[in-house]
Parts: structure tokens; C-alpha cells; sequence
């Protein structure tokens, strides 16, 4: 945030505007034209038009997915005007981004169907009085077949082969559709067709935000800044989160669920949650971790993000609830709810019964959990993987928040 000699020290609120900005992300291109907006902003009363273009690809989002929602939020707070771009339009194309083999593209139906769900999770995070719905049909559809070809005269084919996803096919001999070029140059028309400041975006969507640069002075246009965002690292501490990796939180899990989960994750990967996830600022995070390094309990921290992400998506009075029942369950007591499940085939070894109550995916993982001394039948831990049980009831209780009442005949 500091300036050379020849440019106007940053005004407080345009150095508090790129220190939000900045906050969790990957790269702000270019910092110094991006600043100039700001103060263009700052000083003409005109909000400026930040974008965030998303395909409904599929209805159902995990936290992951959120971490640009949040940043288009944190900007929106700043009196910005927020668009939240569905792309029924692109959708219809398939962005091969990241992918080794092409996309088949969605349904008109699909589509519509996903979109549906998208801009209700959305509202979850963003104001919904203050934010911009459009969808790209709205000007990709009347472009026509002359309008496309126009269109396709402003990008070289060498320029969109230095896209890294269309080099690698390339070079190895796997196919690449003619009608994948025009994804890119799709999103980044949207940018023309909405005079963007700013497109956010994920780490890997560079290449198609910068294309709406590039597209924006083809046109004329003073060309968007870019904001990429890092993928959120999931419950493992490891892999980026992902449900294939089963290491997410669904927006739409419950309550309970949702607290437990955060509460699981590593201490040190909390503070990059905080960074990303939050609302409290800079500050106050700042001030929460030095009270931990001070020797305050991390869980403090934990439970007041776990407290957050819950409310955010459910209530208040929902994210009390799940404090209590954590508490609860890891005092030893068993939830009142927990599912009922009737078996036969008494005696049934423990690794059976485990896979049958679908509290383990498999006897082999089963094994695993008893070996770490993560089973236990009626309060007492399991230690033998060739324990069998005779006909009756047991409360078996899998980790922390796993348990089934199963009866067995």
C-alpha cells in the first residue's frame, strides 16, 4: 500500500478498499490501475462494477465454492456494485478449464434447474437488495452467427493455445473441440457486455479473465482488473476441498454437522479459513491469534468460526444449538435423534456390522477405525477387528459424531 513519490498518497478509505481486496487473495492484475479505479470511485461518487460469472454446472455447492462469494461480499459492503453473472449462455459451451478431455455440454434443462438453486446459495453470502442478477444469454444469444464470427476475429488460435489445458491436449494428440475455443471468448464478451471494473474469479480462470481484458479494448473499452482466489484447502489439511475427497462441508448439511466439521480441522489451517471464510477483519483476526500464541485455547478460535460458518448458513439460535450438542457428544452422551438400524445374520462380526449400518464404507476401513480406536459399542471401545456380536441392541458410535442404535437378529 505504499506509493512512490510521484503518485497522491492512498486516501484512507482507497487503502482500506485494496487492503480488502488483497485479503486471501492470489494475485490483483494490475494493482496500480486497479488503485486508480478506486480513487476514480472514491472521488466521483461512482461505485465500480465488479462481476463474478459462475456456470450452473451442477445445484448443490460445498464452503469451497464460496470463497469468491465472500470477496464479492466484502467488496459489495464497500458500496460497490456487485454483479453476479449466470452463465445459461456459457453453460451451453462447457468451460474446459482444468479438464483433459472435453466437457460435454448441459441441457437447456439442466441448466435452467441449476440455476435455479445457484442465486438462492448465493444470497446466502451476498446481499440479495444489493446485488445485480444477469444472465449472458441475455446478450450472447442475439450476437448471432455473425456477431460469433466477428467475435472470433479479435483472438489469435496462438494466443489460445498458450492456455495451458489446450497445450497439454495438444501436445499429447487428445482431441480439442473448435467450439471450445469460444468459451473464453464467451466470458470474456460477458465483460464487454457489462463494462466490468473487476472480475473475480478462481486460480483457474486466469486465462479467461484476462481474455475479458484483452476483449474490453478490442471494444474500446478501459479493461477489467483481475482477482483470482486460492481453491480452500478442505477438512484434511491437504487436498483442495472437494466432495470426491469427501474432505467438504455442504452449504446445505445441517447445523450440527456443519459445526462438528469445522471444529475438526487443523489448528493451523483455521487461521487460512479465517482469512478466506470470515467476516471479522484483518484486525480482529489478527488480535484472535495473537491471544492463542499468548496461550489462549486454539479451540476458542475454532468455535467462534464454527459459530459463524453455521449462522451464516442456518441461524444463530442453529449454531447455539449445534455448540450444545458438540458439548454434549463429546462428554460421552449419546444424540437423542440417532438413526435406528435392524440387521440379522446374530452373531455378526464387528467389521460387518460397521459396513451394514453404514458407519464405515468398507470392512477393511472398518478395521482401520477399530485400530485407531475410533469404534465404540455401548460406551466401551473396541479393540478386537474379530469382536461378533450375539442378537440384540447396541448403541455404536463411529468418531465423534457417527452413531446408530442397531438391532440385531
Amino acid at each position: 500500500m505504499h506509493s512512490s513519490p510521484a503518485q497522491t498518497p492512498l486516501s484512507d478509505a482507497v487503502a482500506q478498499a485494496l487492503e480488502v481486496s488483497l485479503r486471501g487473495a492470489d494475485e490483483l492484475l494490475p494493482r496500480d490501475e486497479w488503485v486508480k479505479k478506486l480513487q476514480r470511485s472514491e472521488s466521483s461518487g461512482q461505485p465500480l462494477r465488479i462481476k463474478l460469472g459462475l456456470d450452473p454446472t451442477a445445484p448443490d455447492i460445498h464452503i469451497g465454492h464460496t470463497v469468491v462469494l465472500n470477496k464479492l461480499r466484502q467488496l459489495q459492503d464497500l458500496g460497490h456494485q456487485v454483479i453476479f453473472l449466470i452463465g445459461d449462455f456459457t453453460s451451453l459451451i462447457g468451460d474446459p478449464s482444468g479438464r483433459n478431455s472435453t466437457r460435454p455440454p448441459l441441457t437447456p434443462e439442466q441448466i435452467k434447474a441449476n440455476a435455479e438453486t445457484y442465486y438462492r446459495q448465493a444470497s446466502l453470502v451476498l446481499d440479495p437488495a444489493r446485488t445485480e442478477i444477469r444472465y449472458n444469454s441475455e446478450w450472447s444469444e442475439p450476437l448471432g452467427a455473425a456477431g460469433m464470427i466477428q467475435l472470433a476475429a479479435k483472438y489469435t488460435v496462438a494466443r489460445m493455445m498458450e492456455r495451458d489445458d489446450f497445450h497439454k491436449r495438444f501436445s499429447t494428440g487428445q482431441s480439442i473441440s473448435v467450439h471450445e475455443f469460444l468459451y473464453p471468448l464467451m466470458q470474456g464478451y460477458d465483460s464487454v457486455a457489462l463494462k466490468s471494473d473487476l472480475e473475480l474469479g478462481g486460480t483457474d480462470q486466469k486465462f479467461n479473465l484476462l481474455m475479458g481484458r484483452h476483449l474490453q479494448q478490442e471494444y474500446g473499452q478501459e479493461p477489467q482488473c483481475i482477482l483470482t482466489m486460492p481453491l480452500l484447502v478442505g477438512l484434511d489439511g491437504v487436498d483442495k476441498m472437494s466432495k470426491s475427497k469427501n474432505n467438504y462441508i455442504g452449504i446445505t448439511e445441517d447445523a450440527n454437522t456443519m459445526f462438528a466439521k469445522v471444529l475438526s480441522i487443523s489448528d493451523d489451517l483455521m487461521w487460512d479459513w479465517y482469512t478466506l471464510l470470515s467476516f471479522r477483519s484483518l484486525a480482529e483476526i489478527a488480535a484472535l491469534q495473537a491471544e492463542v500464541a499468548g496461550g489462549r485455547n486454539p479451540k476458542d478460535a475454532k468455535v467462534l468460526l464454527a459459530k459463524e460458518i453455521t449462522t451464516r448458513f442456518h441461524s444463530a439460535a442453529a449454531a447455539e444449538a449445534a455448540e450444545q450438542d458438540f458439548i454434549h457428544r463429546s462428554k460421552g452422551g449419546v444424540p437423542d435423534d440417532i438413526p435406528e438400524v435392524q440387521l440379522c445374520g446374530a452373531p455378526l462380526g464387528i467389521g460387518a456390522l460397521l459396513k451394514q449400518a453404514n458407519l464405515a464404507p468398507s470392512t477393511s476401513e472398518a478395521g482401520r477405525l477399530i485400530d485407531g480406536g475410533g469404534v465404540r459399542v455401548d460406551g466401551s471401545v473396541v479393540s478386537d477387528k474379530g469382536l461378533k456380536l450375539d442378537a440384540g441392541s447396541y448403541v455404536v458410535q463411529v468418531g465423534k459424531r457417527k452413531f446408530a442404535r442397531v438391532t440385531l437378529a
